[in-house]
């Protein structure tokens, strides 16, 4: 019988993940490492964060799945979970099996030397950066310009080159996108507030139990996410402050 499987993928930046930078090729390891090692792909999450963070709910919901299901966790290569030997050590200990298509025949004991490695990796590419940039720092204040290896332009001082312009604008936008996720979240707030009422009425009475109704029926969250007992608080308050009030019920 077929292992079951679910695959993570995680970029660091969100331009990654629009461009496929570095998703295509975690996709494609990982689809030939299945096909050799004989998996059935049940499902697959991708996220798009940096490896330092350990809160990332797409992985919680990857490792869930494969828990429930019996199935193994499947990554491209490790740095993709994390280059926190912490973390990795957690993970390998949660009960969950997973593989990296990079290592394919690692145990819990060298997985937990490639984590010490992993972030050792980290730490150096960290400290690297910061002799570099200090680097950049001594060379323009000494009237000297420097040309940056990435991009290629001449650099002649750190910094936003627009000033508090840029950042006047920064701060505006900001505002504007803040203003926008708000208008969102008070419309779906009202369009739920009817729904959120009459599940309340059939019994539905604390956080836990209209969180898991409304997942049932395919309800999302207005950031298109699943409902937890959190997110119901929130719609709850949200819809109180639309109404201008709100009947407690035993929540």
């Amino acid at each position: 019988m077929a292992m079951k499987a679910v695959a993570y993928f995680r970029v660091s930046t969100a331009g990654q993940g629009r461009s496929g930078l570095g998703l295509d090729a975690q996709k494609a390891a990982v689809h030939e490492f299945s096909l050799q090692r004989g998996l059935v792909s049940q499902a697959a999450f991708t996220e798009v964060e940096s490896g330092k963070r350990s809160d990332r709910p797409e992985l919680q919901k990857a490792l869930h799945l494969a828990k429930v299901t019996g199935a193994v966790l499947v990554i491209a290569k490790l740095d993709r979970l994390s280059r926190n030997a912490a973390f990795l050590l957690t993970l390998r200990d949660s009960g969950v099996r997973f593989l990296a298509a990079d290592i394919p025949d690692a145990n819990d004991l060298t997985i937990g030397v490639l984590a010490v490695i992993a972030q050792a990796e980290r730490e150096a590419i960290s400290r690297r950066t910061k002799e570099a940039l200090h680097v950049v720092k001594l060379r323009l204040a000494g009237g000297e310009a420097h040309t940056s290896s990435r991009s290629g332009r001449t650099i002649e001082r750190l910094g936003n080159p627009n000033g508090a312009s840029a950042l006047a604008k920064a701060a505006k936008g900001n505002s504007s996108a803040v203003c926008a996720v708000k208008s969102i979240a008070n419309a779906r707030g009202s369009d739920l507030a009817g729904l959120v009422s009459d599940l309340q009425g059939q019994g539905f009475l604390t956080l836990a139990s209209l969180a898991e109704e409304l997942n049932r029926q395919g309800v999302l969250t207005p950031r298109r996410r699943s409902w937890h007992p959190s997110s119901v608080r929130n719609l709850l308050a949200r819809i109180a402050l639309l109404e201008g009030s709100w009947v407690h019920r035993g929540l």
